[in-house]
């Protein structure tokens, strides 16, 4: 399973948002290229980034950030808010960025998914953040009433490389994931799901390793910021 730190972009800065209030953020790091250079160094495979301003703006906002980051590491790195045309895709996979994360328009304008997954192999993942079940968009502000796993049954023909799916009440709450969701969407869909929200010690990785479905990997924010996880020994023991 992989672990994915990430990096919430906001204003040009790191940070961590509380279930996803852009009102109540917390500044980590003002050089997010810095601080993806030391996830790298401990070990990271990935590099999970979100463009915060972004997804409520509908277009890239942090795109100066992100670039910074895509130069500096060699690491891949997927990347999501804001990314809701086929020109933007194309221009973030020409910097160099290995994955797309599409969360509104998967349900706005799922054929858009299907055009790039097709475009892009491997190169496309779906974003489903979800509060009780129900899909939110544009930034987590606006909620529909569209269900989870109706959504990534939806695209189980696309060719998308992954789902990251997000339960925003446990986003930046350092209260655990919500391990039963994210093993049901699992079971009901063949495309690689990886859990976001929550994750805050190293017991809730292993608890997600071994859930008893096939899990892609885990993204975790606050506590590796806070110290709650070590990256390096969390790496170690998902790779024992």
């Amino acid at each position: 399973m992989i672990l994915y730190p990430a990096i919430d972009l906001k204003d040009g800065q790191a940070v961590r948002l509380l279930r996803g209030d852009m009102d109540k953020s917390t500044v980590f790091n003002d050089n997010p290229a810095a601080q993806a250079m030391a996830f790298v160094e401990a070990g990271c495979d990935w590099l999970h980034l979100v463009d915060l301003n972004g997804a409520f703006a509908g277009e890239p906002v942090n795109a100066a950030a992100v670039e910074a980051i895509l130069s500096q590491t060699k690491v891949p790195a997927q990347l999501g808010g804001g990314i809701r045309d086929m020109a933007t895709i194309a221009r973030w996979i020409e910097k160099g960025l290995a994955r797309v994360i599409l969360g509104t328009v998967a349900v706005e304008n799922p054929d858009l998914v299907r055009e790039a997954a097709r475009e892009f192999p491997g190169k496309v993942a779906v974003g489903i953040d979800a509060r009780n079940g129900r899909v939110a968009t544009k930034g987590w502000a606006e909620e529909t009433d569209v269900m989870v796993t109706d959504l990534a049954k939806s695209f189980e023909d696309a060719g998308v490389a992954a789902i990251i799916y997000t339960d925003i009440n446990r986003d930046g709450a350092m209260q655990g994931p919500n391990i039963e969701a994210t093993a049901d969407l699992a079971r009901a869909v063949s495309i690689p799901v990886i859990a976001s929200g929550g994750v805050s010690s190293l017991e809730d990785l292993i608890a997600l390793r071994d859930c008893g479905a096939s899990l892609n990997g885990a993204i975790s924010g606050r506590a590796l910021y806070d110290g709650a996880i070590d990256l390096k020994a969390a790496l170690a023991a998902l790779k024992a």
